[in-house]
């Protein structure tokens, strides 16, 4: 017994020195076997053992290393995650649209796709375009089924983690009862993570984009409703039913207009896409779309910029709050409104400079989220490639390997993640 023992804590060490290893190569991009000693606290003797176990597996291969420089001696070699160890999907269902991603286990992105449908109101058309746009995506990438280790999903509604059901049906009237997870988890054959897309952009911005580097951000998302995701001590907080971050039902005005959760004068109320239009209709006489208000924004429209710069001050004087009781080091501002610009983040900015306290705005900068309107899906990857569970699954013997012939030429080729920078479209 005591021998069976010894052997079964041989094997867990084992399988925790393997998720360390191929945890670092994620994060990192490449490494040398001396980086990820350094990266793992393991000794190279160890490290040297693992990466040869994961390349006897084809889920790590040896980079060229391209920087040698004439003189220096042999340069180290490099390491990194085959795509042969797996892909992630990333699905962000949006208001309107539905766009999806895949990705391999280092957060690169190497097909993409969007489509318009009516998501709030059509569940399940809108899980029937989600489930034909990956296989579309898996076909560019010459990928199959069997290499996906999983699903990130993101819905524009708060999502109870108690239930694992969208948390509000009069946001999301076509998704009442549903349990999103369980729905495409079924379609698609792999486990699937479901969150907010608030949440999502905020994992996004921290891993590729404004946030990175920082440990505690706030990211708000500013568009057809208002929300935040929280970054805390490097991770992201959801809370206990998976509410944090509803700041757009932060009562700002008690005898204000009726919002959609059925309470008086929310910040939604002020502060959304809808809020502000209605507010330009007297003078500009009539409905105007998305574009056209960030156009009249763009060309200085004096009506326009202050009715914008107007939400930024609300949104700031709810974050002021926020700053006192979680002191970020960054608000990343997102969504379809962040391409105002400096009308609404000069409000945003005011505000938390007169509200916070003087130690709490000093600290933190208000700046521009750099991920678009790809952020919700670049989190919802990031739930599946930051996972320390997927990590576990391709370090065992059940992984399903495939190659990627598309390769890091193929015009589908999207760097995210290692060390090539921020994502472009």
């Amino acid at each position: 017994m005591a021998e069976l023992n010894g052997e079964r804590s041989e094997g867990v060490l084992r399988e925790r020195n393997r998720v360390r290893v191929l945890d670092a190569l994620r994060r990192q991009g490449t490494a040398s076997r001396s980086e990820l000693a350094r990266l793992t606290g393991l000794s190279r003797t160890t490290v040297g053992s693992v990466v040869a176990d994961l390349q006897s597996r084809g889920l790590v291969v040896e980079h060229a290393d391209g920087d040698r420089q004439p003189g220096r001696g042999r340069p180290p070699v490099l390491l990194g995650l085959d795509r042969s160890a797996g892909v992630a999907v990333g699905i962000d269902f949006d208001h309107d649209r539905v766009r999806v991603a895949l990705a391999d286990l280092s957060s690169n992105v190497i097909a993409e796709d969007c489509a318009d449908i009516d998501v709030d109101h059509e569940a399940a058309d809108a899980i029937d375009a989600a489930v034909e746009m990956v296989s579309a995506v898996l076909v560019v990438a010459n990928a199959d089924e069997a290499s996906v280790v999983g699903a990130g999903i993101g819905l524009p509604g708060p999502i109870d983690r108690r239930t694992g059901t969208v948390g509000s049906a009069v946001i999301l009237p076509g998704w009442a009862g549903i349990h999103a997870s369980e729905a495409l988890g079924k379609r698609l054959g792999v486990h699937v993570q479901v969150d907010n897309d608030a949440n999502l952009g905020a994992l996004a911005e921290a891993s590729f984009g404004a946030g990175r580097g920082l440990s505690d951000i706030v990211y708000v998302r500013l568009g057809s409703g208002v929300g935040a995701g929280l970054v805390m001590g490097g991770r992201l907080h959801t809370g206990a039913a998976g509410l944090a971050g509803e700041i757009g039902h932060v009562q700002v005005r008690p005898d204000g207009a009726v919002c959609r959760c059925g309470n008086r004068g929310c910040l939604e109320t002020i502060a959304s896409e809808a809020a502000i239009r209605a507010l330009l209709l007297p003078a500009v006489g009539y409905d105007l779309t998305r574009r056209e208000l960030l156009e009249l924004v763009a060309s200085g429209d004096l009506g326009a910029t202050r009715v914008v710069n107007d939400a930024g001050l609300a949104v700031g004087r709810v974050l002021a709050d926020l700053c006192n009781v979680v002191n970020p080091e960054a608000i990343v501002v997102g969504g379809e409104l962040s391409e105002a610009g400096d009308p609404l983040l000069n409000g945003i900015r005011e505000a938390v400079d007169r509200y916070a306290l003087p130690g709490a705005a000093d600290v933190v900068a208000v700046v521009p989220g750099e991920l678009g309107e790809r952020a919700e899906v670049l989190g919802a990857l990031a739930l599946v490639t930051q996972s320390t569970e997927t990590l576990r699954v391709i370090g065992t013997e059940s992984v399903v390997s495939f190659r990627n012939a598309a390769g890091p030429e193929s015009a589908a080729w999207v760097s995210v993640g290692g060390k090539e920078g921020v994502p472009h479209g």
